[in-house]
């Protein structure tokens, strides 16, 4: 299967078409506007419909949707079964939720349709050079695009993980992964960054990606940043996100599986957000009626908190510059 079709060329779905085409592929391209130009000049088939879409591919044909969750992949798969035949194939590389995923497979095989569910990593740059692709699904339509993503994915990063909704599952978990991971490596420079003499802490980043326990791609990204931008004071401090990682959260309570990480990380991201800070309010409300503690900053108690301490920890105050 040389011929197959993307929905969606934004930053994932069209990186993966820029893959796809420089490796000899023929894709077929359908988005919402004008697809990028570079695309179109690489060979990109675009269509403006998805009748054209239909009739550009060879049989069995294959259909990646790379479009954002939610209601709009139900009405583009609605949309997309008036035009395709049985033994046709949709895989939806999307962040769909994976019981969205079990529901679809089954709504679409009662049509004849085969549906895949494939998590997608690697983030723009694994698009365009080689992806993590995990899977799920029936063995018979996995196997036939199987070769196709192995084609597009990095050494060793595909995996069919199961039936489907398992695809979904995994990338769920990654990310939730993701965001544990994010939040201890943040928490580790908020603590470089308070240490009582200041630290070379891009130097110490890149010591980190040297054989120490910690290297990852998250702690190359964070050196790499850290110098362009000559550390943290220009960056925002609102960390935005689509959402997925909120139903993993849901789901291990109703798997009664604690993973109380992944949960605080999430409370972080949204704990970024709130400008207003009524839980603060609220709490400095309580704690100033059960023990008359004041409103705002009070330096006897800042000094109290800085100094009640006889021994162990040195007083940053003391000694930070």
């Amino acid at each position: 299967m040389q011929s197959f079709a993307i929905i969606g060329l934004g930053k994932m779905g069209g990186n993966l078409a820029r893959q796809a085409l420089g490796k000899g592929f023929k894709v077929v391209g359908y988005t919402l506007g004008s697809p990028p130009a570079d695309l179109k000049d690489a060979g990109l088939q675009a269509v403006k419909d998805l009748a054209s879409l239909a009739r550009a591919l060879p049989r069995p044909r294959l259909v990646f949707l790379y479009v954002p969750s939610g209601p709009a992949v139900d009405e583009l798969l609605h949309d997309l079964a008036e035009v395709l035949e049985p033994n046709d194939i949709i895989a939806d590389g999307g962040n769909s939720y994976w019981g969205d995923s079990i529901r679809r497979h089954g709504m679409l095989n009662d049509k004849g349709i085969r549906f895949v569910d494939v998590g997608t990593s690697g983030g723009p740059g694994g698009a365009l050079h080689g992806a993590c692709f995990m899977v799920g699904g029936d063995d018979a339509p996995v196997s036939q695009i199987a070769p196709f993503l192995k084609a597009l994915a990095v050494a060793g990063g595909y995996v069919h993980a199961g039936p489907s909704g398992s695809g979904h599952f995994v990338k769920l978990v990654h990310n939730g992964i993701e965001f544990g991971m994010l939040q201890a490596i943040g928490e580790g420079m908020a603590l470089l960054e308070a240490y009582r003499t200041p630290l070379p802490i891009a130097d110490v980043l890149t010591c980190w990606r040297h054989g120490s326990v910690v290297r990852s791609w998250l702690v190359d990204l964070i050196e790499q940043l850290y110098r362009a931008d000559g550390g943290l004071e220009r960056i925002a401090p609102y960390v935005e996100d689509t959402g997925e990682v909120n139903w993993l959260v849901a789901d291990a309570m109703a798997m009664e599986v604690p993973i109380p990480v992944i949960a605080q990380s999430v409370m972080q991201l949204v704990a970024s957000r709130d400008s207003t800070k009524n839980w603060a309010r609220a709490i400095a409300m309580m704690r100033h009626g059960f023990g008359g503690h004041p409103y705002g900053p009070d330096a006897g108690i800042a000094a109290e908190r800085r100094h009640g301490r006889v021994s162990g920890f040195p007083q940053m105050a003391e000694t930070k510059p």
